[in-house]
């Protein structure tokens, strides 16, 4: 059994601490009040023995600058996005270079992990036996993977959102099976297209990271990312969209980033791209039509 801090008290944060503390001292740290008694501040979740981040990207920098925890600490990022041209892994680098690192990824929704309903996890990090570290602290209802790869599974991580936006946007313009899943497995050949660009590995874009958590995120209303879709296609603006889900839809941020990035190194991402030009006020018929055309 382990002492584990989590830090965040969004839908996913919740959702790890319940999985956490079924078989470990597990706590939980908010900038709100979560009502819990496993609540704790700063300074006491200092000494736990192992970390778990789960802050919205747009926020990690500025959370990270303040050192809140050891330098040699094991932590399990949970976070998933890019943030001014930054991969997650980037601006833990900046912060914590000689701390060990493990970056969480696959397909969960929050909802369900919280049911204790059973998924599969991987758990990336550079040195292998830094993912082992966290295996048995799982609960038996989620059945985690050590792997490598780290660029891969958080390019699976921020573009399955984005993914997810445009398949909303499908579902809200009513245009049928048949175009989701031609959507699907393009913006699977264009996550992999992307990742490889940074030197990921293409067998991380067909499991779990990938594949899985695409599938799940782009096809259910569970999905914060697939609701801000549905709201594009019906015209919603979008602040009122992300005022009403009191959560960050990471796929809005990522997906401006990507097209950044893919301009910046002439990647082509034609899906990144049109959603990133609907964020911004495109009409996504219009968008529809030069998809069909690229």
């Amino acid at each position: 059994m382990a002492k584990i801090s989590v830090f965040g008290g969004g839908a996913w944060g919740l959702a790890l601490h319940y999985a956490f503390g079924t078989n470990n001292q597990c706590y939980i740290v908010s900038r709100r009040n979560l009502n819990l008694e496993s609540q704790i501040n700063l300074k006491q979740a200092q000494k736990s023995d192992m970390f778990v981040v789960a802050i919205a990207t747009s926020a990690l920098d500025s959370w990270l600058s303040s050192n809140p925890l050891p330098q040699d600490s094991k932590i399990l990022v949970a976070s998933k996005g890019i943030y001014n041209g930054l991969f997650v892994s980037d601006i833990f680098d900046k912060y914590y270079p000689n701390a060990h690192v493990s970056f969480l990824a696959g397909p969960s929704f929050a909802k369900e992990v919280r049911e204790g309903l059973p998924c599969a996890l991987n758990i990336h990090s550079k040195d292998i036996e830094d993912s082992k570290k966290w295996l048995s602290l799982f609960p038996n209802f989620i059945k985690p993977y050590a792997v490598t790869d780290i660029i891969g599974g958080e390019i699976c991580g921020a573009y399955k959102n984005v993914v997810a936006i445009a398949s909303g946007i499908v579902e809200g313009l009513k245009l049928g099976a048949n175009a989701r899943a031609s959507l699907l497995s393009r913006g699977l050949v264009e996550m992999s297209r992307f990742g490889e660009f940074f030197g990921a590995k293409s067998d991380t874009f067909l499991g779990l990271s990938g594949a899985g958590d695409l599938f799940l995120t782009a096809s259910s209303t569970l999905s914060r990312n697939f609701r801000v879709g549905l709201g594009l296609a019906e015209n919603k603006p979008l602040g009122e969209m992300l005022e009403a889900l009191g959560e960050v839809a990471e796929g809005v941020y990522s997906a401006r980033e990507i097209e950044n990035l893919s301009k910046k190194h002439n990647i082509y991402t034609p899906i990144a791209s049109e959603v990133a030009f609907i964020l911004d006020g495109k009409n996504p018929i219009d968008s529809m039509k030069d998809l069909m055309r690229s």
